[in-house]
């Protein structure tokens, strides 16, 4: 046999084994057609209202059911009424053969009475808002979606509530690479309405430790000024907060100032006295307190008396005329952080203090827009 003819046998098994297709794969395409699909209301099927707003959210129910479970039954299990179903009456033999006889004409004749799964629903979604939701429609469709953090926090939420734990995970993982000075307001201001949701509770407590750290430079931000009054109130009474204490009056200065601004008939000094409390003005130098703080008129004057005096001699002044509200907590030996309550619900996440119970419930509830 010439030589040319001998193969190794390795050669021929994979010859062999080694089919004759190609696989061509345009997952690009296909998520932009998706996308294309999910935005034109005539090729839809089912329209979501969502937020306050009402806004229209479109979709195709046949995409969500398939991803999603929790839209499944949403979409196409109809609650069962609780009571036992009467059995189907008997039909005689010849009522039966008529009946079969005339399925096509029936069938004709019902194809403009479809069932309730093929009609086009429009369902109102009240629990997210309309940018999050529509970015979970978008990921639904096509696998894919943009995470930024001013709808991080609604997205996680939104992926966890619908059941989509890939996306969820995605945004646990990039919660960690967002955090920084830039991002850290807009993250705790989400938080405000999803804080009934259990994806909230360890991300704030990540954001408020980043807090902790970097207080002086969040303080200082002006997008602080847009963060709910309780949530200001929690991040300054923090005893793990580091910044010095002008620069925490200084934040509550530049918030009750916006505060002032976005409502009507406001009062600066009452305003500002939601925040005295968690300030410590003996710690603050002499020549601020009397250059930067006194002429405002917005502190007490005992309360300016009592610093000067703590400085002169610290003898002289009871600590608890300096920071009362600091000293009630360190007697109870805790700190502010995010609790968790428990109902006979279930449970429920709040920004609010284990020592101090009025932080839950503002006075004068601000809210960005």
């Amino acid at each position: 046999m010439p030589e040319s003819l001998f193969y190794p046998a390795s050669y021929i098994v994979m010859a062999e084994a080694e089919p004759d297709l190609s696989t061509f794969e345009n997952k690009t395409g296909l998520a932009e057609d998706m996308k294309f699909l999910a935005s034109m209301p005539e090729l839809c099927d089912v329209t979501f209202l969502v937020g306050d707003t009402r806004e229209p959210v479109c979709a195709v129910k046949a995409v969500l059911a398939a991803r999603s479970r929790v839209f499944h039954k949403m979409l196409y299990q109809a609650p069962s009424p609780q009571r036992k179903k009467d059995p189907p009456p008997r039909e005689n033999k010849l009522r039966l053969f008529l009946k079969r006889s005339s399925e096509p004409l029936l069938n004709l004749q019902n194809a403009s009475q479809q069932p309730t799964g093929q009609q086009h629903q429009t369902l109102i979604i009240e629990e997210f808002e309309p940018d999050v939701f529509r970015q979970l429609i978008e990921y639904i469709h096509t696998g894919c979606v943009t995470l930024q953090p001013r709808t991080l926090l609604g997205v996680m939420n939104a992926a966890d509530y619908y059941g989509l734990d890939e996306l969820r995970r995605a945004c646990a993982g990039f919660v960690q690479c967002c955090i920084n000075v830039d991002t850290v307001c807009a993250l705790l201001a989400s938080a405000e309405r999803y804080i009934q949701y259990k994806c909230t509770k360890s991300l704030v407590q990540k954001v408020l430790e980043f807090v902790d750290e970097h207080g002086n430079e969040v303080l200082n931000l002006g997008s602080f000024t847009l963060l709910p009054q309780h949530v200001v109130r929690l991040i300054l009474a923090r005893d793990e907060l580091q910044a010095d204490e002008f620069t925490k009056f200084q934040a509550a200065l530049m918030w009750g100032k916006k505060y002032c601004d976005n409502n009507p008939n406001p009062n600066l000094k009452e305003v500002i006295g939601n925040f005295l409390e968690y300030i410590q003005f003996h710690k603050i130098p002499a020549n601020v307190l009397m250059r930067e703080v006194h002429p405002l008129g917005l502190v007490p004057y005992h309360i300016i008396m009592n610093a000067l005096a703590y400085q002169a001699d610290p003898a002289s002044v009871d600590p608890g005329k300096l920071s009362p509200n600091r000293i009630r907590r360190q007697s109870q030996g805790r700190s502010m952080s995010v609790q968790s309550s428990l109902d006979p619900y279930g449970s429920n996440t709040t920004l609010s203090s284990s020592a101090s119970s009025e932080l839950a419930s503002s006075d004068g509830k601000h809210s960005s827009n």
